[in-house]
This record gives structure tokens, sequence and C-alpha cells, in this order.
């Protein structure tokens, strides 16, 4: 009996202690429903800056995103230490370029983002690339770029990968006359340690319109991103793409007006466990429970 009874109070500490480290999640943020909710108000989303492109990593105990500062960018960081959320610091800046849009590898070794940073680090350039930091030692390397299969003399913004290390991201490549607006979105396999050269997604996904900040499901069940159409709530909407059985995309479809607004909807992400939604919303951080991406799927 004594053995028994000493068994079922260990069972019951561990259950506690797993409950208790969930709490300890997503900056102790209590979850949201099917109506999105700022996200960590006036700790992470501030009333007076600017934030964007946040990402979790899968155990959901460290937290990076983007802010602007006076017209410049640069990536911020947090993560949960003994219990306790450590203070938002700043990781990224330059006073010469930016730094936005972080996105984590697969392995959670490499921390991706975008800048205009010149390839000797000296100086800002007209467009942006894609480039990642590696983590060494327990600290981060120095910037490195992605590669001439990601990047060209045009911009690439924003990053998200399957399982497996296929990059998606987009560019204006296609158009760089039209810099701003003439946005696809593309995605590049990653092989023997590089990126392959990137292939654009199809019509289902892109169109003559703006298409970019894009995330994709790490299974590649669905595929989510902000575009500026015609029919389109506000400046920029997040749309939203199935993966059919024969492995073609279904054709694109605004994601309604739950999600986009007449502002500007942008920077998708999806936390690993697949239960939040994350965007960024009239320059905050917002999230909403997945549910709402399988009422769109019907």
């Amino acid at each position: 009996m004594y053995i028994r009874t000493k068994c079922l109070l260990f069972i019951l500490l561990i259950s506690f202690v797993g409950y208790a480290q969930n709490d300890l999640k997503y900056l102790k943020q209590k979850p949201p429903s099917i109506t999105p909710e700022v996200f960590a108000p006036d700790l992470i989303s501030k009333k007076t800056e600017y934030e964007f492109g946040s990402v979790f990593n899968k155990a959901a105990t460290a937290f990076y995103y983007g802010v602007d500062v006076g017209g410049n960018t640069e990536i911020r960081y947090t993560e949960l230490v003994k219990n306790k959320w450590t203070k938002p610091k700043t990781i990224l800046s330059n006073k010469k370029f930016g730094f936005n849009d972080p996105f984590l590898s697969p392995d959670e070794k490499r921390l991706y983002f975008i800048s205009q940073r010149s390839l000797d680090g000296k100086s800002a350039k007209n467009d942006h690339d894609i480039w990642y930091v590696e983590k060494i030692g327990g600290k981060w390397s120095e910037p490195i770029n992605a590669g001439s299969n990601i990047n060209t003399k045009n911009d690439e913004y924003y990053i998200s990968f399957t399982e497996n290390g296929t990059m998606y991201f987009s560019s204006n490549k296609r158009n760089s006359a039209n810099r701003g607006q003439s946005f696809d979105i593309y995605s590049s396999k990653y092989i023997d340690g590089k990126f392959q050269k990137a292939v654009v997604l199809s019509e289902a996904i892109n169109t003559k319109y703006y298409e970019a900040d894009v995330f994709i499901d790490p299974k590649e069940k669905y595929i989510i991103f902000c575009a500026n159409r015609p029919e389109g709530l506000g400046r920029g909407d997040l749309y939203i793409s199935f993966k059919n059985a024969d492995g073609t995309w279904t054709k694109s479809k605004n994601m309604g007006d739950k999600i986009n607004t007449k502002g500007h909807e942008l920077c998708p992400f999806v936390s690993a466990d697949g239960k939040y939604f994350f965007y960024t919303s009239n320059q905050d951080i917002y999230w909403v429970s997945t549910e709402i991406i399988e009422e769109l799927r019907k």
C-alpha cells in the first residue's frame, strides 16, 4: 500500500509540474478563443511601438519578434528561465540597416531574418536579402547570407520552413520595375546543406498582385500569406490555401473579417503545437485559436 501511495503521489507531482510548465509557456498569457486578441499587451505589443514578424520555438519557451524603432527595424528576444520570462532584449540591430521577419530553422540552430545589410556588413543596400545566424556554443554567429539561389538584386521577404527544411519566401524578382507591388511566393528545397534554385508557386497562390509574408505548415497541409487584391478588405489581407491529395494547392481565399480589417494584416505564424495562429494587425501582434483555420477548411 505504501509503495502504491508513493507512486501515485509521484505521478500527481509530475502532472502538476507539467501543468505548471504549460501555464508558463507563451509568456504566461491566457490562451485565446476564436476571437483574435492582442498578444501580451504592454509587454510585447506596446501602444508606442510597431511589432511584427513573431516566432516561438517548438517548446514555446523562447520568443523572437521584430520591432520598428524610429523607422529602423530590430529583432528582440525573450525566453523562459527558471520559471520566469526574461525582459525582452534586442539581439539584432544596426543604425545603418534593419533586421526583421525572424524565423527559426526546423532544428532551431539557425535564426533566419531579412535585412538590407551589405555583404561586408558596413553599409545598407537598396534591397532586402534573407540572412541567418547560427547558434554556436550558446551564442549567435555573425550574419550569413542565404546565398544566390535565394537572394537576388531585388527584394526577398519573410521566411518559413517545412519540417524537411524547404524554405518558403517571397520576392519581387519577376517584376523588379514594380518593386513595391509585384511580389510572388517561392519555395527552395534544402538538399545536402544547400538551398536549391527557388521555384515560383502556382497561380492558385500567385497572381499579378502582391503576395508575400508566407507561412507554410511544416507538413505542407496549408499555406497562409499576405496579399493585396481588389476584393480585399484593407491594405493587405491574409489569405489561405490547402494542399490537395494530388499535391496541388486549392485556390487561395481571403481569411475573412474575423482576421482581416481595413488596415494591414501580415506576418502569419502558427505555433508548433498547432494550437495558435499569430499575425500582425494595427501595428500589434495578435493571436487566435487555430480552430479558425479549420473553419476555413470546410
